[in-house]
């Protein structure tokens, strides 16, 4: 099985480079996050059925298969709201596994209100976990909105006081991995870095000064059967891209 993730950044402005994309990697389930529709354009003449989660203008996530879609949730038990619900969790059965797409809270400033919103978020959504991985395989994957580690930003010392880096949303990833979630690394098609995000401002992306934000994370049972892991560098480059690049996962 082959699986991937991708933050599209507006299904509507990159429709036509998802469906060419989808045409050529073949991923059996794609998770997709910030779709920013209400309604999810269809695929079927690709092949695929979508799982989408979406109010319109903001957010939005979806789960895209060719496998079959089974027992589709939208949202999550406890999950906060900033005020009212977002649409930032949808999961459903896809294979035998169950995928779920999530797009993080940003944060925007740690001194913001949305800050506390997004910690708040990531503690529900650990809650949430625990009984979707005790009822079987697992892989949650998309756009957490937090660099793991150091290494996981182009430069520490640039992101001194912003969100994405602090040690309580760290902390909150962390424990979300805790409960026995493995995080899958893509290998970086140029350079040494994972990064998976550059900023649209000029020269970022080519500078790769990046940033790893978008995650795989799966259930041992998912980790011990990949074969491989890839950040698609490609599909970043060219005209109109989103601003974040697909992790493809290929299991046995």
């Amino acid at each position: 099985m082959r699986f991937a993730t991708w933050n599209v950044n507006s299904v509507k402005a990159r429709l036509p480079r998802l469906q060419e994309w989808l045409s050529s990697t073949k991923p059996d389930v794609l998770c997709v996050q910030e779709t920013k529709v209400a309604d999810f354009p269809d695929l079927s003449d690709l092949g695929y059925e979508a799982a989408h989660f979406g109010l319109g203008r903001w957010n939005g996530v979806a789960v895209l298969s060719r496998i079959g879609l089974a027992d589709v949730r939208q949202g999550f038990p406890g999950e906060p709201g900033f005020p009212e619900h977002e649409a930032r969790f949808v999961s459903a059965l896809c294979g035998g596994i169950r995928f779920a797409s999530v797009y993080v809270p940003n944060g925007r400033t740690p001194e913001d209100p949305h800050y506390t919103y997004k910690l708040a978020w990531l503690a529900a959504l650990r809650s949430a976990l625990k009984d979707d991985l005790a009822a079987g395989p697992l892989v949650v994957a998309g756009d957490f909105n937090v660099a793991p580690t150091d290494d996981d930003v182009w430069d520490p010392a640039v992101f001194v006081g912003a969100t994405h880096v602090t040690p309580p949303e760290r902390e909150a990833l962390a424990a979300i991995r805790d409960l026995g979630l493995h995080d899958i690394v893509g290998r970086p098609l140029k350079g040494d870095r994972p990064f998976t995000y550059w900023d649209y401002r000029a020269g970022m992306f080519h500078m790769n000064k990046g940033m790893r934000i978008d995650l795989v994370l799966a259930s041992a049972d998912v980790a011990a059967k990949v074969t491989d892991a890839v950040i698609d560098r490609e599909a970043r480059k060219g005209k109109g891209p989103s601003d974040h690049a697909p992790i493809v996962v290929d299991i046995e």
